[in-house]
């Protein structure tokens, strides 16, 4: 039976990664359950991203290496909470169950992220959603082809876009310029 092709954006993300070494990752969250403020005061901002049950999730953490980047996104019930707010890079590549951890923890896997800083003007779904005719790649993304998918590769243009589109991030411990705080 032949094989399918890989779709073009996740070839994008496996030609960055050889050429950079780091990969490109999207991480959904319901900011009730896990928010980007619960990860920013986690101690050094570190803490496992577990809870993952989907097979195609679990095998896109498995995927993730320290030093890979990801988007963190925080899924709601309205349209308005659905945006990508921040980003993290992983510490810690796959592990399974978690150190001290309970049962739900320990029947799944985890890698360890830590926040590199919030984006300065977070980057709703619609935003991405207008993008897809524009940015090469952009309807192909899984954000917008898989919807329920939680982990998902995205590919280096589509990375940049995200983070011009937020106005790139405040990195932990860097004091915004005084002219754009007023």
């Amino acid at each position: 039976m032949p094989r399918k092709a890989k779709p073009a954006a996740q070839a994008t993300v496996a030609t960055a990664a050889a050429t950079t070494g780091v990969q490109y990752w999207l991480l959904k969250t319901e900011p009730g359950e896990w928010s980007w403020s619960d990860q920013a005061r986690a101690p050094g901002g570190v803490a496992p991203w577990d809870g993952v049950r989907n097979r195609q999730a679990m095998n896109n953490l498995r995927a993730m290496r320290p030093g890979d980047r990801c988007l963190f996104y925080h899924s709601g019930a309205g349209a308005a909470s659905r945006r990508v707010v921040g980003v993290v890079e992983v510490t810690r590549p796959w592990y399974e169950g978690g150190e001290g951890e309970g049962k739900e923890a320990a029947a799944g896997g985890a890698v360890d992220v830590r926040a590199v800083g919030e984006f300065r003007n977070p980057v709703p779904l619609g935003d991405i959603k207008k993008a897809a005719g524009e940015v090469e790649g952009m309807k192909d993304f899984a954000l917008l082809r898989q919807a329920r998918l939680s982990v998902m590769p995205v590919p280096a243009g589509i990375w940049d876009w995200i983070c011009d589109a937020g106005g790139g991030f405040v990195q932990d411990g860097e004091v915004e310029d005084e002219e754009e705080e007023v």
